[in-house]
């Protein structure tokens, strides 16, 4: 039930059945940028620096791996910590090739083993990679990597 100082108005901020903050405490959004100052506080700007610099090295090492196998292309290039790539099949058309990322994007969701996201880079699907945890390493990379392929050549075997 709303109170009336929220307002009933169809539009506008208030507006709508659903309202997230009316779940919140003091019925206001979260202070988010509160971890943010106890992290900086804590680790402080160099930790950070560090970590970010980390991430970035690991995006150019998956690069690296992804240029070693022949059913992976590199579709943009690397230059901080995104890595966007897809798996190939010369036997497969473009609008396959989109379909068969796109399945495998969601096989790794599903299986846990990584969470990458999709993209489009000059009209073509890509598997992208974001690396921003402070806990990746790379044998984290390798098994997406094995990952990647293990399912790439099992779903080109279903076609």
């Amino acid at each position: 039930m709303r109170p009336a100082y929220l307002g009933n108005l169809p539009r506008g901020l208030a507006g709508g059945e659903y309202w997230p903050c009316d779940f919140g405490p003091e019925l206001s959004r979260g202070f988010r940028a509160l971890k943010v100052w106890f992290a900086l506080k804590q680790h402080g700007t160099r930790r950070f620096g560090q970590l970010i610099a980390q991430n970035c090295s690991q995006a150019r090492y998956l690069a690296k791996r992804i240029g070693f196998e022949a059913e992976l292309e590199i579709l943009a290039p690397v230059s901080l910590n995104i890595v966007c790539f897809r798996y190939r099949d010369a036997a497969t058309g473009e609008t396959g090739l989109d379909r068969l990322n796109e399945n495998l994007v969601q096989d790794l969701q599903e299986s846990g083993v990584a969470a990458p996201s999709t993209t489009r880079i000059r009209g073509r699907l890509a598997i992208r990679v974001n690396i921003t945890n402070h806990r990746c390493r790379r044998a984290d990379l390798d098994l997406l990597i094995e990952a990647v392929l293990a399912a790439g050549r099992e779903r080109k075997a279903l076609l």
